[in-house]
Parts: structure tokens; C-alpha cells; sequence
């Protein structure tokens, strides 16, 4: 566990704080608002927050989209640059796998980044075999 930092489950936090851990991760598009990020926290199933507790900004972040029964998806993870690699992205794992333990979700998936399988496997993570992660692009 890294010093300093706390994990939390939110339902509420500062917009500009959560759309610079977007913009750090590169998800960001100009078209977004700040205003919104309190109906993306509201509509997510779980919502983490790492924080630095010597200067209390979000230095972290990922949330977890669900049903509420059974399934649920991981998505948004980021760590500032400058804290990566201290234990602060398995912290909110491990908030978020806890959180949707305790509500009998069992079903757990996400969609990693290129390289970043080594990162989930320890935390119980391993590839889907015959699945194929896709996106709609199309038009109806």
C-alpha cells in the first residue's frame, strides 16, 4: 500500500479534478463537460478516488458500470503519471473488485491496454479465450 494515499468508493467529487485524471489518461475530448463527470460518478455502479492525503487532490481514479446483480465491467483506471508504479492502480482494483464482491457480482471484466495484461493477472485477471473485445462504430 502506498503512504499517503487513500482509496475511497465516491458518490460525488470535484469535476476538474476528475476530468484532469481523464485527460491524463488520455480520454478526454474537447466536446466533454465538467459539469457531467457528477452523472458519470451517479450512473457508475462503483466510483474510486485515490487521493493524496497530504494535499487531498485525485490523484487516481476507475469505476466499475454494472447491473447490480451479477455482472459488472471495469473501466477508467488512471494514476497520475508521477504516482504510477507505487501500488496506487491495485489499490483501486482491489476497492472495486471488494465492492462488487460484497454486492454478489462475481462476473468481473474489463478491456486492458496493450501490455497492461502483466499488471491484472495478480489481481486475479486472465484473458478471455475465444472472446473478442468489440466497439460499435457503425450507424443503425
Amino acid at each position: 500500500m502506498a503512504d499517503g494515499i487513500t482509496v475511497m468508493v465516491v458518490d460525488i467529487w470535484d469535476g476538474e479534478e476528475i476530468a484532469a485524471l481523464y485527460k491524463a489518461g488520455g480520454w478526454w475530448k474537447e466536446e466533454y463537460k465538467t459539469e457531467d463527470i457528477r452523472h458519470l460518478i451517479r450512473g457508475s455502479f462503483a466510483f474510486a478516488v485515490a487521493t493524496d492525503t497530504r494535499t487531498g487532490q485525485a490523484i487516481g481514479m476507475g469505476r466499475v458500470i454494472a447491473d447490480g446483480v451479477s455482472d459488472g465491467y471495469i473501466q477508467d483506471l488512471v494514476v497520475l503519471p508521477q504516482y504510477r508504479k507505487s501500488g496506487i492502480g491495485t489499490q483501486i482494483v482491489t476497492a472495486l473488485v471488494n465492492r462488487c464482491l460484497r454486492s454478489g457480482i462475481t462476473w468481473i471484466g474489463l478491456i486492458a491496454e496493450p501490455d497492461m495484461e502483466k499488471f491484472y493477472r495478480p489481481l486475479g485477471f486472465c484473458p478471455m479465450e475465444r472472446r473478442v473485445p468489440l466497439i460499435f462504430r457503425g450507424q443503425l
